[in-house]
């Protein structure tokens, strides 16, 4: 490994270390060489030959075949998806703008040692929001098990009917204390900005106390199934709980207190209702948006040969400035629905299994750390109370190369975090030095990654077949296990990096991954 390479690697591990244990890292010198873009690496492996997957269809009518998860307006599942181009570079387009809302978002290389996102919209808008926070200091870094796990979130009921409906998020911030038997207090700890908490404990009796603000009140405790309604009792704010294995489905659900208002945000705090940024299109997403039929692809001018390909639903002003061009939220929207009249085919993006039980087998994957570039870094970090991957991202600063902090979606404030993180592997062809056509199109299949539930999962990807084309049932990429039956995604959202296939990804140290990409030869 190239010297500078190595010690941004370094610096990418110990940063990320020191997050997951909410502390934050510190800066370290970078090697003398200087370049005015981030520079690639390279480093040989190629994957086997994979097969192709069969059809899934969907759980139920209000459910997201996206995401296997509910929606809070089913409607929303009749508007054909909208795909944008979101920039990550320049860093100035840092925090991008409802990345947390897209059920899949594609990152992939676009040269000179820089990657973009196509985040794909379904069933749900981005929407603004100011998050209702407790009383204690938002809780960082990842929840990591090493005993038999108790907790999982805290919500707003904005509807204070008991249950946690879809759409209703969680409380940052909130103080939880731990007691045990005899009402001895054992740990204290508070939120995260997704709500979401966890206590490692032996087996046995244990009291939680939520403590709410004087500005929240708790809801009606026992209002639905377990995993839905709020443990706290709405007096004292305690759960009883007797554990003898993990359990994850001790919540807490606050309302508005009857005599207290809640804060009002500071007015410039608030985010303006935009998404983005968006940049340029590239060629990849006329596979991508191809695949979600009718779809709605949004982006900021793009090359001749680029134009000549690409669907073009909504072309944006090309804007540098600030990362890309900021989209107003409500035209969004418009944009979308017009798009609806206009589709003359009914689609569905049905096709892969979601499951709450991860598959057998597998290998620990507590950490996946991406180097794209000196200056292009960016981690995961399990987390076991959201079950879930909080993700993590450099300053692209030369002087602070791998020194990671939490990405946020600029809408919420809240850190982006996924269920499921894919490594694709597909052959990528360098039409220009600064121009790429990645292989997705139809009847194409490879090695893949699954990430999830802390652990990795071999898998192969296929999109749809040449077959299916003829008949029109076209369906978003589809993901299988070894024994070619659909890999169960865990519900919830999809990271997926498309890499080339000479890209490496190894276990540096128990559960510990490294994704070292290998730009194409000919790309700048």
């Amino acid at each position: 490994m190239p010297p500078a390479k190595c010690y941004a690697v370094q610096a990418m591990l110990v940063a990320l270390l020191l997050l997951s244990s909410g502390c934050g890292p510190s800066a370290l010198t970078p090697p003398s060489a200087s370049s005015g873009s981030p520079a690639a690496s390279s480093s040989p492996s190629r994957p086997p030959a994979t097969s192709t997957p069969m059809r899934v269809l969907p759980s139920g009518r209000d459910i997201n075949p996206l995401t296997g998860q509910p929606v809070a307006d089913a409607a929303l599942l009749k508007i054909p998806a909208v795909l944008i181009s979101i920039s990550h570079f320049p860093a100035t387009a840092r925090p991008q703008a409802g990345l947390s809302f897209a059920p899949y978002v594609y990152e992939f290389y676009i040269t000179e040692g820089t990657t973009r996102y196509l985040a794909v919209f379904y069933g749900e808008f981005p929407a603004v929001e100011s998050p209702v926070q407790g009383g204690c200091e938002t809780r960082v870094g990842a929840m990591v098990q090493t005993a038999t796990l108790v907790g999982n979130q805290v919500w707003f009921d904005s509807d204070r009917n008991g249950v946690q409906d879809p759409g209703e998020r969680g409380i940052g911030g909130l103080c939880v204390n731990l007691y045990d038997a005899r009402d001895n207090l054992i740990e204290r700890t508070s939120t995260d900005s997704n709500g979401f908490y966890g206590f490692n404990v032996k087996p046995g009796k244990y009291s939680i106390e939520f403590v709410a603000p004087e500005y929240l009140a708790f809801t009606p405790s026992g209002a639905g199934n377990a995993s839905s309604d709020s443990d706290a009792d709405a007096v004292s704010g305690r759960a009883m709980v007797n554990i003898a294995s993990d359990d994850l489905s001790i919540d807490a659900g606050l309302v508005p207190a009857p005599d207290s208002p809640l804060p009002t945000p500071d007015e410039a705090s608030v985010p303006l209702a935009q998404v983005g940024p968006i940049r340029s299109g590239r060629l990849i997403y006329r596979h991508i948006a191809h695949y979600f039929e009718n779809s709605c692809l949004m982006f900021a001018s793009a090359s001749p040969e680029e134009l000549a390909l690409l669907p073009q639903c909504l072309i944006v002003f090309h804007q540098i400035s600030g990362g890309g061009f900021m989209l107003d939220l409500s035209e969004m929207r418009s944009v979308a629905k017009d798009n609806q009249r206009k589709a003359r085919t009914e689609f569905d993006y049905s096709g892969n299994r979601f499951d709450a039980v991860p598959p057998a087998g597998g290998s620990s994957a507590s950490t996946l750390l991406e180097f794209f570039a000196y200056q292009n870094q960016s981690g995961w970090h399990y987390d076991s109370a959201s079950q879930s991957y909080l993700r993590y991202v450099d300053t692209s600063e030369y002087e602070q190369p791998g020194i990671l902090h939490p990405e946020v979606d600029r809408l919420t404030g809240r850190q982006l975090h996924f269920e499921n993180l894919i490594v694709l592997y597909a052959k990528h062809d360098v039409i220009s030095p600064t121009n790429l056509d990645i292989h997705l199109d139809a009847g194409k299949s490879g090695k893949a990654l699954l990430f999830r539930d802390g652990r990795v999962f071999d898998t192969t990807w296929a999109t749809t077949s040449t077959k299916e084309e003829q008949t029109h049932a076209v369906h978003p990429i589809r993901f299988l296990g070894k024994d070619g039956q659909p890999a169960p995604l865990r519900p919830g959202h999809t990271w997926i990096v498309v890499v080339t296939p000479e890209t490496t990804v190894e276990e540096n140290e128990p559960g510990q991954w490294l994704l070292t990409f290998s730009q194409p030869e000919g790309a700048k």
